[in-house]
């Protein structure tokens, strides 16, 4: 199993070999310190914990800066457990995209787009009433009659109503990895990945 913490840096196409033009989702992955080897005897468990992305001492507190101390590494802005890592790595090591190859399928996760506070027409795509009548006429983008009659006299549970959009953790599996660029640590993903441009995304090649 390989894994990495990336940032989503947006998408664009490219043309392969036969002229297919593809989709792709440009990724910085990498790289990532190895930062604690987690085993059974000490944590109970067995994880390796990895980080990603440069930040300033000063912005961290004193229990992260002696966590980064006792690494023996640079603070980083994000860190990420994996259970399934080989943890025959040593911390301090640098894990890079070479754990994979064109070609390989891989899982993303990341967190989706918030949308915050969205009617029933966005969030799930009701058509809108129109000049039709569904206990209401005035307002084609309300959800209408949302209750029954006298049996059972209540709303159901689960019930697709306005509410709070996004902003959940996504994964996507099956991913092909369509070109890797070591010297800029750049991952061609086909198709489109979860988050926002510059989110954090994890790949996970099992």
């Amino acid at each position: 199993m390989s894994a990495l913490l990336g940032k989503k840096l947006g998408m664009t196409s490219i043309f392969n070999d036969k002229g297919d033009h593809i989709p792709v989702t440009v990724i910085e992955a990498g790289p990532c310190p190895v930062v604690q080897i987690k085993t059974i005897e000490t944590d109970g468990y067995t994880a390796v914990q990895i980080g990603f992305g440069e930040i300033a001492s000063r912005k961290i507190n004193q229990p992260q800066t002696g966590h980064f101390q006792k690494a023996g590494i640079d603070p980083v802005r994000h860190l990420k457990e994996f259970r399934h890592l080989p943890t025959t790595l040593s911390v301090g090591e640098i894990l890079t995209v070479d754990g994979f190859q064109k070609g390989d399928k891989v899982v993303v996760s990341g967190t989706g787009k918030g949308r915050g506070f969205q009617g029933v027409v966005k969030r799930h795509h009701f058509g809108g009433v129109g000049m039709a009548t569904h206990g209401q006429s005035d307002r084609p983008r309300a959800p209408g009659s949302i209750g029954s009659s006298s049996y059972p006299s209540r709303v159901f549970k689960g019930l697709r109503m306005a509410g709070r959009m996004g902003g959940k953790r996504i994964t996507v599996r099956n991913l092909e990895i369509i070109e890797i660029m070591p010297d800029t640590n750049i991952i061609l993903v086909k198709g489109n990945v979860p988050g926002a441009i510059n989110s954090l995304v994890e790949i996970v090649k099992h």
